[in-house]
């Protein structure tokens, strides 16, 4: 079984900083990629950030320059750097991990329980 464990949500003001941490922990053999995601009340799951183990990222548009996505492959860990936060970054931000359990095994994807962030004055 794998475990996702997140962190560093909050209220924050608008213009402030938050930090996402995101541990995946429990029978995995390579992490292909990991990032995040948020849903906003009535709106559907969108991708925020996304980074890969080759080194690749890739970030929603409206976020671009603002938010900044890390990772420690060693841990098993990634970051999201939220910067000049918005009223509409206001969302529940999901951890998202693509790995793999075995060699050659099939790839799955886990979602962490979801951290709240609100940009609010």
């Amino acid at each position: 079984q794998v475990q996702l464990v997140e962190s560093g949500g909050g209220l924050v003001q608008p213009g402030g900083s938050l930090r996402l941490s995101c541990a995946a922990s429990g029978s995995i053999f390579r992490v292909n990629a990991m990032g995040w995601y948020r849903q906003a009340p009535g709106k559907q799951r969108e991708l925020v950030a996304v980074s890969t183990s080759g080194g690749s990222t890739n970030y929603a548009d409206s976020v671009k320059g603002r938010f900044t996505i890390s990772g420690d492959n060693g841990k098993n860990t990634v970051y999201l750097q939220m910067n000049s936060l918005k009223p509409e970054d206001t969302a529940v931000y999901y951890c998202n991990v693509d790995l793999q359990r075995a060699p050659g095994g099939p790839r799955f994807r886990y979602w962490g329980q979801g951290t709240q962030v609100t940009v609010s004055s």
